[in-house]
């Protein structure tokens, strides 16, 4: 069943790709891994997934530590800044940095790790109150901020927008965070690459790719509804 999902979502990737006449291997398939057990993940890890994303430090550090072979884990969920220890050496990306405090942190326990960690900036475009993330008038002066921290390098940004029946209703938030993304890249600043545009999910990462995503955090797409009584 497992492998049936992820040829689904590559095909419906290489599909909106075709759409706006994007090369689909500019879109990495961010598999959101929260609440299923290692065997799963280890059942798509031989399907040639490597990106696994997920949202808690504890969940993230057991399966660092337990999962068969290396992969690159991305962590999607809110960072607590007295958890930033936990994973600054383990994570490829964080996804979530939305304050000057938490990526000092980062940048601090970067410093003592002897690692570069590479972080998004997210952003909550659509202005949701129960979402995580920065106002879209805020990001210029907090990557700004971010840029000048020693071992802490911006990749992009990421936004969760709303959970909607119809995913044509967060097209214009995508198009907002990609052009802010655009304008961004266009400044080059230094420390900031601007590579990374983190945004769509298992109902609307089509959309988020023809809008410009890079990057879609699929869970339940790949590995069907979420246990949370684990």
């Amino acid at each position: 069943m497992l492998k049936e999902n992820l040829e689904a979502v590559q095909k419906n990737i290489i599909e909106a790709c075709k759409k706006v006449g994007r090369d689909s291997n500019e879109v990495t398939l961010i598999a959101v891994s929260k609440t299923k057990p290692l065997s799963d993940i280890e059942e798509i890890m031989d399907l040639g997934v490597i990106e696994f994303g997920e949202n808690k430090v504890q969940e993230l550090v057991d399966k660092y530590e337990n999962i068969k072979a290396p992969v690159h884990w991305h962590l999607i969920g809110h960072l607590q800044t007295n958890k930033v220890k936990y994973i600054v050496d383990k994570v490829a990306l964080i996804h979530s940095v939305d304050s000057l405090k938490l990526a000092e942190q980062i940048s601090k326990e970067a410093v003592k790790k002897n690692v570069i960690s590479n972080i998004l900036v997210q952003v909550n475009v659509a202005k949701e109150e129960t979402k995580f993330g920065i106002e879209t008038e805020e990001v210029y002066d907090l990557v700004e901020k971010i840029s000048k921290l020693p071992n802490i390098s911006i990749q992009g940004l990421m936004t969760i927008a709303p959970f909607v029946e119809n995913p044509e209703e967060n097209r214009l938030i995508f198009r907002k965070l990609h052009q802010l993304y655009v304008d961004i890249k266009q400044k080059n600043i230094d420390n900031v690459n601007m590579n990374v545009l983190s945004m769509g999910m298992t109902n609307d990462y089509q959309v988020a790719i023809e809008e410009g995503a890079t990057m879609v955090r699929v869970g339940t797409g790949i590995f069907g509804a979420r246990n949370y009584n684990i």
